[in-house]
């Protein structure tokens, strides 16, 4: 079910699909909108606490392997080069200079919904997009990692980065998939690639967040910028005492929603998770935004930027 609706928000470029399915056009067409958010400024030599470092990340990457010299550090052993090679070879590291972003995608059957604008999958896709675009003009490394199957696009940086993730997002958001373990599954995937200094955006439902314990949730935000977007449905939150209509894949399906008992099994399917979601997210110390689907694309950015200033 979707409604048309004016929608008062800064964004360029068209409505695809009314709204159902987000397309690559529609994802590409956010890029100068991303770049409307003012630059971090760049430390200058001298200055203290200005602005964040050029130097992204605050850890070490995989540089190579090479031969074992004594005095090397035994933790460093690269056991799989040594058992192929028969000699004893220890990785070596560099200082990581490119910050990782790292988007993942719920893909909950509950987001491929919609009553005014846009579907709430749609909105996630135009959120990603945002979130891509923004990491690319930030200098930042970008990767995509879904929910339903645990795909990951793997991150590279500039322009190319962010398309990967924008074709990603369209496929995936798409339609619902025939299978999804679940959005812990993606959050354990993502605390593996994860590293101290990355940034990660969380495109998610709230009955998908609830899920999640809140200590997966703190495990994941120990040593990393973590911000999830809600996503959200104003019929979700302010359902008309009315007799309703959907239309779904079996047919169309009515609800009264003028009575107290259907109207009480509304808010339990609804408002309750999205409690839930908000108790364990601020339980973790993780950033929280909601964004509706008839909301501006944009608009949770400003938290984005905050994150990147951390």
């Amino acid at each position: 079910m979707i409604r048309d609706s004016k929608n008062r928000s800064s964004e360029q470029g068209p409505e695809v699909g009314a709204g159902i399915r987000p397309s690559l056009a529609e994802l590409v067409a956010l890029r100068p909108l991303a770049r409307q958010r003012t630059p971090v400024r760049r430390a200058r030599s001298g200055a203290r606490a200005l602005a964040p470092s050029p130097h992204r990340g605050q850890g070490m990457e995989y540089a190579e392997s090479r031969d074992y010299v004594s005095g090397d550090d035994a933790r460093h052993i690269d056991w799989r080069v040594t058992a192929r090679t028969g000699r004893t070879h220890t990785k070596t590291f560099q200082r990581e200079r490119e910050r990782l972003t790292l988007i993942v995608a719920d893909t909950a059957a509950a987001l491929y919904f919609g009553t005014r604008v846009r579907f709430k999958s749609t909105q996630a896709a135009r959120a990603g997009a945002l979130a891509a675009w923004s990491a690319a003009a930030d200098g930042d490394r970008i990767a995509a990692l879904a929910a339903s199957d645990g795909s990951l696009v793997p991150p590279a940086g500039g322009g190319r980065g962010a398309l990967r993730a924008l074709h990603a997002l369209a496929r995936w958001y798409a339609a619902p998939p025939a299978t999804d373990p679940g959005l812990g599954v993606a959050l354990e995937h993502a605390r593996r690639l994860l590293r101290p200094g990355s940034r990660a955006l969380v495109l998610a439902d709230a009955a998908s967040i609830a899920l999640v314990p809140a200590r997966d949730w703190a495990a994941i935000g120990a040593h990393s910028d973590v911000l999830v977007l809600l996503l959200e449905d104003p019929l979700e939150h302010a359902p008309p005492r009315a007799r309703v209509g959907f239309a779904t894949p079996g047919g169309r399906v009515d609800l009264d929603l003028a009575g107290d008992a259907q109207r009480a099994r509304w808010r339990d399917a609804f408002a309750q998770p999205r409690e839930d979601a908000l108790t364990r997210l601020r339980a973790a110390r993780i950033g929280v935004e909601s964004l509706s689907s008839d909301a501006a694309s944009d608009a949770w950015l400003p938290a984005f930027a905050r994150s990147e200033a951390r």
